[in-house]
């Protein structure tokens, strides 16, 4: 008997076929809960050569709708360009999924984040996003150490992110959140470089962005997303009363140190699969969805990253620090500013098919 053995059985589709889908199967495979049952990508042969690598035996469609109508899945996951996150979350509500793991960033703009997580909270469906290093276990280990004080009293972070802000910068965001008690930001202060701009998923963005953010409970970060003379290419630096620690995306420590104890190292960790935290991703997603619990990466907590980042693109706009909650604003400021032809700026690159 295994532990999953008296709960229910889920009907799993996957909707977007490409490299992301296939980072969510090991989760999928690895819970006896699942049955994929059914797969959609514009491109027939995406889905097909899905579908024959990992044997599901699933039903599979060019158009997401028809899939959504024809197989009622209980729950589907969505690796899709980053546009597509909405108009697809409010197809699966329509449909009666309960449950829809969407990857990250929430969408290119703050109303439509704000939509997204006004269609979860009255239609009870169930959304996360993909911040799945949150399931690292040095990541986790860094919160124990945090939450006990190991670190004494927190006082500062300083983050940073390969380019770009709106998606990638939103992983050491939600890092950051989650070492600091998921405590909202405040204020903001930012810049962005237009250097070079770069196209992610749908998404025109910076080549480099820089800020400062104060939490309310008081700790100060400073975010660099891209650009030269990073300390670490993505992670966080948690500098407390009495020492610090550097986190890579992953959970891989850097130095570690306690002031009054120079000795101290933190606790050597097993090896870890490099699947183990998409297993995370979809065990913990369907426990909350059996208990009724807040997921770990629930939509809540990446609505407070996206805040972030909006708020930064604000201040870029509007040349001043921008208080939160961030209000007036629901587009995607930087994309305005682009628009209006308000950056110089080289060459767009596109970084993803």
């Amino acid at each position: 008997m295994n532990e999953y053995s008296n709960s229910p059985l889920y009907r799993v589709a996957i909707i977007g076929c490409g490299k992301r889908a296939r980072a969510h199967v090991p989760g999928l495979l690895a819970d006896s809960r699942c049955t994929v049952v059914a797969l959609a990508d514009v491109s027939r042969a995406a889905a097909d050569a899905m579908n024959t690598d990992y044997g599901f035996g699933a039903a599979v469609y060019l158009d997401h709708r028809e899939l959504l109508e024809r197989e009622r899945p209980d729950v589907v996951i969505v690796t899709l360009w980053t546009p597509l996150h909405l108009p697809v979350y409010k197809d699966c509500v329509a449909a009666g999924v309960r449950a829809v793991l969407s990857e990250k960033p929430m969408a290119p703009a703050w109303g439509e984040c704000l939509e997204i997580a006004r269609i979860a909270e009255e239609s009870g469906c169930q959304l996360t996003f993909c911040h799945q290093r949150r399931f690292a276990q040095g990541n986790q280990l860094a919160r124990h150490l945090i939450a006990e004080g190991r670190l004494g009293k927190l006082e500062r972070m300083d983050l940073f992110s390969p380019p770009n802000l709106l998606d990638c910068g939103t992983h050491t965001l939600d890092q950051a959140l989650s070492f600091n008690e998921e405590i909202p930001a405040k204020w903001v202060l930012g810049a962005v470089d237009t250097t070079q701009l770069l196209q992610w998923f749908g998404v025109s963005a910076e080549g480099m962005a820089t800020g400062t953010l104060v939490f309310g409970n008081g700790v100060r970060a400073s975010i660099q997303v891209g650009g030269p003379d990073m300390d670490l290419w993505g992670g966080v630096r948690v500098t407390g009363s009495e020492g610090f620690l550097e986190v890579l995306w992953d959970g891989q420590f850097q130095r570690a140190v306690v002031y009054a104890d120079p000795a101290w190292q933190p606790p050597t960790l097993p090896d870890e699969t490099a699947d183990a935290p998409m297993i995370g991703v979809v065990r913990n997603a369907l426990d909350c969805l059996e208990s009724g619990a807040e997921p770990e990466l629930s939509y809540q907590k990446a609505l407070r990253a996206s805040e972030i980042i909006f708020a930064l693109y604000e201040s870029v706009r509007s040349h001043t620090r921008v208080a939160l909650p961030l209000t007036g604003v629901s587009d995607n400021p930087f994309l305005t500013m682009l628009a209006n032809g308000e950056f110089e700026q080289n060459e767009e690159k596109p970084n993803h098919d």
